[in-house]
């Protein structure tokens, strides 16, 4: 289960090009649209591995609800429409974390936070490693590299 999400990813612009590029094929040869999720892990050498293809929006893209000029959402609709995309440039530096299980309980403490957007699905039973919701942090970009 997912943790956490962090963008920028700050991986470096060569395994941030290689993840674009290999996510790109995966797309192309499934001639699909809208929101591709592909979650990849990255070896100890930098060898990009494919754990997961999610064709729909996904939970490890919700930090775009406040941390993307477009959200995952808006852009999965305009895709599917043949609408032009929006703009997927970074409001700020975003960290999304699922709240699992009780980690829900402290929702209000959360939401206290400046920064922090809490998000709770509404679930009526709470078990063990089961995704409540999911708070995401927003902060300033980092200035650019010179």
């Amino acid at each position: 289960i997912l943790r956490e999400a962090r963008a920028p990813a700050g991986l470096g612009p060569a395994v941030e090009a290689a993840a674009a590029e290999a996510a790109g094929r995966i797309a192309e040869a499934l001639d699909y649209v809208g929101v591709l999720a592909v979650e990849l892990f990255v070896e100890a050498d930098g060898t990009l591995r494919v754990n997961e293809i999610a064709p729909r929006v996904h939970n490890s893209g919700h930090w775009t609800i406040e941390g993307a000029q477009t959200c995952q959402f808006e852009n999965h609709v305009r895709a599917v429409m043949g609408w032009p995309l929006g703009s997927t440039a970074l409001r700020g530096t975003s960290v999304m974390r699922n709240l699992l299980g009780a980690e829900a309980e402290a929702w209000a403490e959360l939401a206290a936070r400046p920064g922090v957007h809490l998000h709770l699905y509404g679930k009526r039973r709470v078990a063990e490693g089961r995704k409540m919701g999911h708070v995401t942090e927003i902060g300033p970009l980092p200035p650019p590299v010179a």
